[in-house]
């Protein structure tokens, strides 16, 4: 069993690609989302947290798990490979494959204030960016829209009209989405972008990190039938059922209470 966890529904658009990847793959999500988003939060409740989290999905048998969550991944992931004897696959913002294949120099960064203070992304960045220039953006609000069934929203789309223009305006060819919340924002962010940048999304990534970590360890345990996903919110879970539904997935979400 493979554990996956977000602050809320975005760590979704990870488990469509890991699925997409290893269709026989048995998962369990568990959203936070009683306590979204993460990015606004001070790094020691994400440690916290996400370390309730981790100790239930791994008394659940999972022998993997994926911090499906740029923030909590720049907060906690360390922590949590400190603390836990599993294997842990985060995210990473796509400013490497950005950065080396901009035309125009200039790379946009949408993501979250937990994640650009993050250590690997600053590590990143220097790494690999250096001879570029990015423009940063917060993306204040986008989490929560999404989180509320608005990712098509008027109100998303002004708001990401506001964020995105200025690096169009600086010749932005490559745009990093550095929230997995984001990706759903896709459809909304082409209308603003066009063709003419290309919008870069790490789930594939991390989906092949997980397929490479299963294969190594011989504990992908596929399933000869069909995959058998499990879906938990410490808060509501309208908004994620009403997501399962669009994705054609039958299944419904629990409320799962970790921290009474």
């Amino acid at each position: 069993m493979v554990g996956m966890f977000d602050s809320g529904v975005g760590g979704l658009s990870v488990w469509r690609e890991v699925v997409a990847l290893l269709p026989g793959q048995n998962i369990m999500y568990v959203s936070d989302n009683a306590y979204c988003p993460y990015g606004s939060r001070p790094a020691e409740e994400v440690i916290e947290r996400t370390k309730k989290i981790s100790e239930y999905l791994i008394r659940q048998s999972c022998s993997l798990i994926v911090v499906a969550c740029n923030t909590a991944t720049a907060a906690a992931i360390d922590a949590l490979r400190a603390a836990f004897p599993v294997p842990f696959v985060g995210m990473e913002p796509a400013v490497k494959p950005a950065a080396l294949h901009s035309r125009t120099g200039v790379v946009g960064i949408l993501a979250t204030r937990g994640t650009f203070k993050g250590r690997l992304y600053q590590e990143t960045l220097h790494r690999f960016a250096s001879q570029i220039r990015v423009v940063e953006q917060t993306g204040d609000g986008l989490v929560e829209l999404v989180e509320q069934g608005l990712a098509d929203s008027p109100q998303a789309l002004r708001l990401l009209r506001q964020y995105i223009a200025p690096m169009i305006e600086a010749g932005a060819d490559h745009l990093v989405l550095g929230c997995t919340h984001y990706p759903f924002l896709i459809p909304a962010i082409q209308k603003i972008t066009g063709p003419r940048v290309a919008i870069l999304n790490p789930a594939p990534a991390v989906a092949k990190r997980v397929q490479f970590l299963l294969n190594e360890a011989h504990s992908s345990h596929m399933s000869t039938v069909s995959a058998h996903y499990k879906f938990f919110a410490s808060g509501a879970v309208a908004t994620m059922n009403m997501m399962l539904q669009d994705m054609g997935l039958a299944a419904k979400a629990k409320q799962l209470n970790l921290f009474s």
